[in-house]
């Protein structure tokens, strides 16, 4: 039988496995739950500011048998704390969120600090990729880094951003392009650490908010620049994008990523007949797993991988309440395929 790395490396080539793997990257896609979180006895919001914390949740979520994967952080707000912006470090059920921006407008981007890795919590996420490490295991570790348009829009207020990509086109991408060169230390910093693979999320650079045209000019340019990157470092890479993508699929397939993730808005089987020759990865619904029963995650795991996912993953992030048994069962089905 295969290991959990050795699965997921099998994957990413599109070599034959025994059966999918079953991840759930960190980052925006957050893996852990209050329930996991009371078991092993940590506090959620110190394990945001405390590597030993961040990595010792990370190995719960393997070794209780949720996911075959450790995936650090358990946020999408580090890049942008790290750019001036002020976070609330959530609760014990919700995570970290922006609640001041760092700037007004795309043209205030050259006033922004540069990312800092020798402090903060990118040095926490990087210090915990190395303890992970440290443990010589067979269970692949997954770095994250929030993707630029998503991180661009969490720096300044969205709606004003998005207005600005249009009015104030040659600032906008002098913005993203800076961001988007910050991301690519942040992941080389996390490929230094020991991660095996980079999962980027870019939630707010949908097509649904962009439209194809920009989705294409800011969202697949800016995201393909820090994918090239992290391909020169010989690593494999996970770009989840939420929302529809009937009107963006041409797009999305000019995507460098090794692996495209989707919302479970997103009809598996449709994405397999539009991306034939892509990865692809998902996209069991976090409803259901926080709300259902585990028969029908079940249920959906098994629909998922006979429409065609080559990867499986809840579509977003866990919901801090969803039941461990729940979360389990995705794993537990595809076991019993074998």
């Amino acid at each position: 039988m295969l290991t959990p790395i050795e699965r997921l490396s099998k994957a990413l080539k599109k070599e034959k496995v025994d059966r999918p793997p079953c991840i759930c990257p960190g980052g925006m896609m957050n893996m852990v739950t209050e329930e996991l979180t009371r078991e092993v006895d940590i506090d959620f919001t110190e394990a945001h500011t405390s590597a030993e914390k961040m990595a010792s949740l990370a190995i719960a979520v393997y070794e209780k048998g949720c996911f075959e994967n450790y995936g650090v952080p358990f946020c999408m707000t580090i890049e942008a704390e790290d750019f001036g912006a002020k976070v609330d470090m959530g609760t014990s059920i919700h995570e970290p969120h922006v609640v001041e921006y760092a700037i007004s407008s795309v043209r205030e981007w050259e006033s922004l600090p540069k990312m800092s890795f020798e402090h903060g919590r990118a040095k926490v996420v990087i210090d915990a990729i190395k303890l992970l490490k440290s443990k010589g295991s067979s269970v692949p570790i997954v770095g994250n880094i929030t993707g630029p348009i998503s991180t661009a829009s969490s720096i300044m207020e969205p709606v004003v951003f998005f207005k600005e990509l249009r009015k104030m086109n040659k600032e906008a991408h002098q913005f993203i392009d800076f961001v988007a060169e910050q991301l690519i230390l942040f992941a080389k910093k996390q490929i230094e650490a020991g991660a095996d693979i980079i999962a980027i999320s870019d939630p707010s650079g949908t097509g649904e908010v962009l439209g194809p045209k920009l989705f294409d000019e800011f969202a697949v340019k800016y995201i393909n620049k820090v994918i090239d990157s992290i391909k020169r470092e010989n690593k494999g890479t996970i770009v989840h994008i939420c929302g529809g993508m009937n009107k963006v699929y041409e797009e999305v397939n000019k995507l460098n990523s090794d692996v495209l993730s989707f919302d479970s808005i997103v009809n598996m089987k449709e994405a397999r007949a539009k991306l034939e020759d892509r990865i692809l990865m998902g996209n069991v619904s976090t409803y259901a797993i926080e709300f259902g029963d585990p028969q029908k995650v079940r249920e959906l795991t098994k629909k998922c991988v006979d429409d065609g996912a080559d990867i499986l993953s809840p579509a977003c992030g866990l919901g801090m309440k969803s039941p461990i048994r729940n979360v389990r069962s995705m794993l537990e089905a595809l076991k019993e395929e074998i």
